[in-house]
């Protein structure tokens, strides 16, 4: 039940309710200052039922009727897309105030775009129009000059080298939105296409998609400059950190102390274990609640047998799971030299902390988190199978941490020889296990 004081307009009602059951709704008496509370009403029942409806998906989630499961699966993804729907909805209606000569026009690309999804969704001119912010006349003359290419155009192959790169740069950023300008220098040397991410960057600005944003999956070079602790060979030095992965999309609520509490079926509590020479993730574990000390050295446990061997040192942070006689005697059992970042000093464990950064902002804040407790494991060891075998890293040279770690080469380069025609390439792009947020980009000779 809701806490509330004497002057919440809830209370007041439920106990109204109470006393007489058989009172119709239109007979409740209005309570006194009812005008200041109405808002702050609203405000709480809705937090309310957003705690009671992730309560009712945790417990469907873990039921053993298969039907309750896939139940509240659907109602969980039906609820996230009305929410999104009421999002564009608001901002929408902000765009329709603004008068139709003043709205910015939408460029030849993006033209055939709209073009493009009308056809998928079956949309008339009418609805296409709708859902555009623009008129029906408009989507008409785009329909009757579809080959005029000052009005729509598309992208088309090139067969001159800097026109080529360009062109898959741009169709690159169009297929992974989340890509950044080193990110995508890093996939042109696996190929063997040099190219700088200044000129990555330059490509893109002559798109007419909207202009790129700042890469914040790569980690800057102020960052490895604090690094004190130099890593010779992989399995030398761990790091480990827990972190939280909220199943709601938050943990704020109307009434004190405004926060839910930081456990299942809210968040999963998560500790990873990374690599520092390679990058690569060695482990990880997910909790319903704040792991014990024991729970995370077993988790140690199961990446030492995963890995074969021990590291000579982990650091951690000194959280009361790492800074306590069960942790350090466990290290003390494996020969292993436990290290501590700096007290409140974020950047003590960088190394842990970008991992963690790059889970959330690259997966965990693109999906709709499961409840389930076995589907998170697996979502989550997709994702580190993506991130060890399929992501580059700038760092690391533009290869895979799978790669550093067991010291084999990338795969197979397309040679170019000096002063010839380059080859016709293929761009091939494919989703590990169908997760759009899991790409597998590759460049192929074309056959």
């Amino acid at each position: 039940m809701l806490i509330v004081n004497s002057k919440n307009v809830l209370y007041f009602a439920f106990h109204e309710i109470q006393r007489t059951p058989a009172m119709k709704t239109k007979d409740i008496p209005i309570p006194e200052n009812w005008p200041p509370l109405i808002r702050q009403a609203m405000l709480h029942a809705i937090s309310l039922a957003h705690v009671s409806i992730v309560c009712s998906w945790s417990r469907a989630a873990d039921s053993a009727v298969r039907n309750a499961r896939l139940t509240a699966k659907i109602d969980k993804l039906e609820t996230e897309l009305a929410r999104k729907e009421n999002q564009l909805r608001i901002i929408a209606e902000r765009f329709r105030r603004v008068p139709a000569k003043k709205r910015p026009y939408y460029q030849p690309m993006e033209r055939m775009d709209i073009l493009a999804h009308k056809a998928a969704c079956g949309w008339n001119l009418k609805q296409t129009a709708n859902a555009f912010q623009t008129d029906a006349s408009t989507i008409s003359t785009w329909m009757k000059r579809i080959d005029d290419d000052s009005l729509v155009t598309m992208p088309v192959p090139w067969n001159k080298y800097p026109s080529y790169l360009r062109e898959v740069t741009k169709q690159l950023k169009h297929l992974v939105p989340r890509i950044g300008k080193k990110k995508i220098a890093e996939y042109f040397v696996r190929s063997g296409l040099y190219l700088s991410a200044t000129s990555v960057g330059r490509y893109l600005k002559t798109s007419s998609k909207p202009p790129e944003e700042p890469d914040s999956h790569t980690q800057s070079a102020e960052d490895e400059k604090k690094l004190v602790i130099k890593s010779k060979h992989p399995d030398h030095i761990w790091t480990v950190d827990l972190t939280t992965v909220p199943t709601s999309g938050g943990f704020w609520t109307t009434w004190l102390p405004n926060f839910m509490p930081q456990c299942w079926p809210f968040c999963y509590w998560t500790a990873v274990v990374v690599d520092h020479f390679s990058r690569k993730s060695v482990g990880f574990a997910i909790f319903r609640k704040p792991p014990s000390s024991e729970e995370v050295t077993a988790a140690l446990d199961k990446a030492i047998e995963k890995t074969g061997k021990p590291p000579k040192h982990i650091i951690s942070d000194r959280g009361k799971q790492f800074d306590c006689e069960n942790y350090k005697n466990w290290c003390e059992n494996n020969n292993i030299k436990p290290r501590f970042g700096a007290v409140g000093k974020h950047g003590s464990i960088a190394i842990t902390e970008r991992f963690i950064k790059t889970l959330k902002y690259e997966y965990t804040k693109l999906i709709s988190v499961p409840v389930n407790f076995d589907d998170m494991r697996y979502e989550l060891a997709l994702f580190f199978t993506w991130y060890n075998e399929y992501r580059p890293h700038e760092y690391l040279k533009g290869k895979t941490p799978q790669e550093v770690y067991s010291n084999s080469p990338p795969t197979k380069m397309i040679e170019f020889e000096k002063g010839s025609d380059i080859p016709e390439m293929e761009l091939r792009l494919s989703f590990l296990e169908g997760r759009k947020h899991l790409p597998i980009i590759e460049f192929k000779k074309a056959a």
